[in-house]
């Protein structure tokens, strides 16, 4: 028998369920799913964006304020010019992280490539646009020493090195990634519930799985939808969600290969599922084989 997890498992509520375009038999036709987020998840996002707007404004304010005011002063104003550094590379910061919470929220679709790219790196974008022009300015203002451009430049530099860093999206979202997951999950299990610690980058098929049982920094097992876990600032389904499924999670490599197959476009005909009754039922089922389990996660 599948060991319990000691550890408490806490329910992530989301008011109602992704949608995805075309589910059922007619979204199976589709080769790329399209997933849209709930009404409650779009207006949050909508609201995120709206700040991180508002603080990256304020930051290009800050750099024309420098350019226009600072650098102009004879001497300049060493303690106010890098003060405005700072504070521009903080509202940066700041506004991009929003985004990047926002864009978990509500994904572009890598259909749209343009978009994709800007919607995903725009951090980084305004992060350059509010310190490169400010930056190169700096080491050739007239109004200021070979010492005093190489702190001002130096410290220029540094922040927008930080501030680029954290507004590029190393693991950029998708429709498409959320869409593919919440099949992988239903069709799997029958329902679009997940698994995962704080501090992990991944989620999980089932609470059963190794990896959500070792000690984390609150000690609780979160789970919730696909949509929550990203939210929560989960990445991704784990890259071995097939092996976690048929070691830990009570499902059979009939039940995987079905799930593959129908991710491939191989969808099974009825006779073929008439003679393998384990790709039909989504319910967990025990394999004798594996009653015990491994020391190690999948």
């Amino acid at each position: 028998m599948t060991e319990t997890p000691k550890k408490k498992v806490v329910r992530v509520e989301s008011p109602k369920p992704a949608q995805r375009a075309g589910g059922g038999a007619e979204g199976s036709e589709r080769s790329e799913p399209v997933w849209t987020p709930t009404p409650e998840a779009k207006a949050k996002a909508t609201r995120f964006r709206i700040i991180a707007a508002v603080l990256w404004a304020v930051a290009i304010g800050l750099e024309a304020f420098a350019i226009f005011w600072v650098l102009k002063q004879v001497p300049v104003i060493m303690w106010l010019l890098i003060v405005l550094i700072v504070a521009t590379g903080i509202l940066s910061v700041g506004g991009s992280l929003l985004w990047k919470q926002a864009n978990r929220l509500d994904p572009a679709s890598k259909n749209d490539t343009a978009r994709f790219f800007v919607q995903n790196q725009l951090g980084a974008i305004i992060a350059i646009i509010a310190f490169l022009p400010l930056i190169i300015l700096i080491f050739m203002n007239k109004n200021m020493d070979g010492k005093q451009k190489a702190l001002a430049g130096g410290i220029g530099i540094v922040v927008l090195l930080v501030a680029t860093l954290f507004g590029i999206s190393w693991d950029s979202p998708s429709q498409e990634q959320y869409a593919e997951e919440t099949n992988i999950i239903e069709q799997l299990t029958g329902e679009d519930n997940v698994f995962w610690v704080k501090g992990g980058s991944v989620f999980h098929v089932c609470e059963a799985v190794p990896d959500v049982n070792k000690e984390s920094k609150d000690g609780q097992i979160y789970q919730g939808t696909v949509a929550a876990a990203h939210e929560a600032g989960k990445d991704r389904l784990t890259k071995r969600w097939q092996s976690e499924a048929t070691k830990y999670c009570g499902y059979t490599e009939e039940q995987v290969a079905a799930v593959e197959a129908k991710l491939a476009g191989d969808t099974p005909t009825d006779e073929q599922q008439s003679q393998d009754p384990g790709a039909q039922d989504p319910a967990p089922t025990e394999d004798p084989a594996q009653t015990e389990e491994p020391a190690n996660a999948g």
